[in-house]
């Protein structure tokens, strides 16, 4: 008899396994991800003082108005552009990437790459 993973236990597991060995500080934040079935999520966060410096999601009033369906590509790559361009004005330009256990394909890579071609460097 065959068990049935728990595909969120796995994640959380190598999440807190991703997060024990890198952190971020106010000149190198930790660019962290999370994903959702409609939403994705995009933060950088100064893990010394516990503050998120800049965000970006497909919830935000700026994007939710370009974006159709939250959950795809193209809004991912929209938030890594928006994210990457919030962090410039602020001065802003290495990263940690936090990949928050998921696998790096799909919104994930996109984000990542537009936030790269946006100026951020991981």
């Amino acid at each position: 008899m065959f068990k049935k993973v728990n595909r969120q236990a796995v994640r959380t597991r190598k999440h807190l396994s991703i997060r024990n060995k890198i952190s971020g500080t106010a000149e190198r934040p930790r660019l962290s991800v999370y994903r959702s079935n409609n939403n994705i999520f995009a933060q950088l966060i100064d893990d010394v003082n516990g503050v998120t410096l800049v965000s970006a999601s497909t919830i935000d009033k700026a994007l939710k108005a370009s974006i159709a369906n939250g959950g795809n590509l193209d809004a991912a790559k929209a938030v890594g552009k928006a994210l990457g361009e919030r962090a410039a004005a602020k001065g802003i330009k290495n990263v940690v990437f936090d990949r928050s256990g998921y696998k790096y394909m799909g919104r994930i890579a996109a984000l990542a790459e537009a936030a790269r071609e946006a100026g951020l460097s991981f």
